[in-house]
């Protein structure tokens, strides 16, 4: 069977909003989960053609490399229509839910309103509507950083485990923070001083960072707990929620404050 690069006529218009998979069919895993209509859900493949990679990390699209990649093995995407015909009001709430259902994906975004709203456990649940409030605009500069699988919430040493790799984002601007906030479903959980950030290699993190498995594309930082004044204003004894608006995680898992 030849690839499917665009549907016939007269389908695009029956299908109406979708949300969609891509699959690589060297392992049958999802790498992908977006929205679309029409011929949307090939697109991708077209544009990874002009795909050249950029030192700047926040300029780098995994989901192309990976579909070059697939494609360079002699293989071919394999696209799924997960769920088509979809009302607009409610495009965005079933592509979150299969955001959130599949862990490795390479969508830079997380799905919309997912760390607000998305999977918690009911002591998650209770944390993040009665937990006390940081309901004050800081006048620090602050690095957000969504880490939304965190177990183990009262060990610092884990929370800055899980926080300080592997980001894609701008080391300029992340230089500038005073502190990085580490942030589970809209709660701040831990405060930490950046001293210095790196690549995300095994070299600059050997204990965190196993070869093979290097990105240095992305970047992480060397730092410790912040002070104890900083960790009980933005912490607390077991995490404070965010309710300040320009604080809050929408998509992406970097918020930046004063910076």
């Amino acid at each position: 069977m030849s690839e499917l690069k665009e549907f016939p006529a007269g389908v695009e218009e029956k299908i109406g909003n979708y949300v969609y998979r891509l699959i690589d069919p060297r392992n049958g895993e999802t790498f992908y989960i977006g929205k679309g209509t029409k011929n949307r859900i090939f697109e991708h493949a077209r544009v990874s053609k002009t795909f050249s990679p950029d030192i700047n990390e926040d300029s780098i699209s995994l989901k192309l490399a990976q579909i070059e990649e697939i494609k360079s093995s002699g293989m071919t995407v394999q696209y799924v229509i997960h769920r088509h015909d979809i009302p607009s009001e409610a495009v965005y709430e079933v592509e979150s839910a299969l955001i959130d259902a599949y862990s490795n994906l390479t969508n830079v975004q997380g799905g919309h309103g997912s760390s607000d709203r998305g999977p918690m456990t009911a002591y998650e649940i209770c944390d993040k509507y009665a937990l006390p409030e940081i309901d004050f605009e800081p006048e620090e500069k602050l690095l957000l950083i969504n880490i939304n699988r965190l177990k183990e919430k009262s060990n610092p040493n884990e929370i800055l485990r899980q926080t300080k790799l592997a980001w894609r984002i701008s080391k300029e601007k992340a230089e500038t923070a005073d502190y990085v906030l580490a942030v589970v479903r809209g709660v701040v959980v831990g405060a930490f001083t950046a001293k210095k950030w790196l690549k995300a290699t095994h070299k600059n993190f050997p204990h965190d960072v196993p070869l093979g498995q290097e990105m240095p594309q992305r970047k992480g930082f060397e730092g410790s707990p912040a002070s104890p004044e900083i960790w009980a204003k933005f912490v607390g004894a077991r995490g404070k929620r965010i309710v300040i608006d320009g604080m809050k995680h929408v998509q992406f898992p970097i918020r930046y404050w004063n910076i």
